[in-house]
């Protein structure tokens, strides 16, 4: 179990250093996660006394959000120009395999990730499969993506079998770190660490959508003191 106490801090674990966060929403005014530029930089200087090395700025393409690549490029490109710090920032994207998702398949509109830039972080409804799930996942491997699954404990469709089968296609699984300390309740957090246990996860990330939630973390010993080493993207 992690040693954590009332006493400690997210900057006093240590559990950031040197850890690249591969799914956050901290780009500004794009979608349901940060709003304001202060905000974005609060949450970058805050990553840096963590210990943070680098960052994915992931906001949501879907539907509901029909945020652009070329929109989101500029919006990056402005952040960028306003931290001046030492973390690596990168943009990707966390794409809902929707209606929109088909169409952009079509077009290979994406902003991928990854040194290789082969790497595509996609998402699902927390309540129901999207049609042809697992046809569209092999679409996008033939297109020449990895597909990242961002945060499967989260799925509330999905089961062991679910899982298994995912795994036996060689889709990655991307774990949301806040799932492991409770924060979106017992369910996930259990599905999390038995997802943990067979070794399914790939890469970590935190998902922050805004600055409280690093002031929200339960610093309580309810998740295993010793995390895999998840990949790098």
């Amino acid at each position: 179990m992690w040693p954590f106490s009332k006493r400690l801090t997210l900057t006093s674990s240590q559990i950031f250093e040197g850890f690249t966060d591969c799914h956050s929403h901290i780009l500004p005014g794009v979608d349901d996660g940060v709003k304001h530029i202060e905000e974005s930089l609060d949450i970058l200087s805050r990553y840096e006394e963590m210990g943070f090395k680098a960052v994915w700025f992931t906001p949501h393409i879907m539907e509901d959000i029909p945020n652009t690549t070329a929109d989101l490029r500029e919006r990056f490109e402005a952040l960028k120009a306003e931290y001046h710090g030492p973390l690596e920032l990168h943009l990707g994207a966390e794409n809902m395999i929707d209606n929109l998702f088909e169409n952009r398949l079509a077009a290979n509109d994406f902003l991928p990730m990854g040194p290789k830039l082969d790497h595509l972080l996609v998402e699902t409804s927390y309540f129901t499969p999207p049609y042809g799930f697992h046809d569209t996942l092999e679409k996008v491997k033939a297109a020449g993506y990895f597909p990242v699954l961002a945060h499967p404990e989260r799925y509330v469709y999905m089961g062991s079998k679910d899982y298994d089968r995912l795994k036996e296609m060689k889709i990655l699984f991307q774990l949301n770190l806040f799932s492991l300390a409770g924060y979106y309740g017992s369910s996930v957090q259990h599905t999390a660490e038995a997802l943990l246990k067979k070794g399914y996860y790939d890469y970590a990330g935190t998902d922050i959508h805004t600055v409280t939630m690093l002031d929200r973390w339960p610093l309580r010993p309810i998740v295993p003191k010793h995390l895999p080493e998840f990949r790098t993207l």
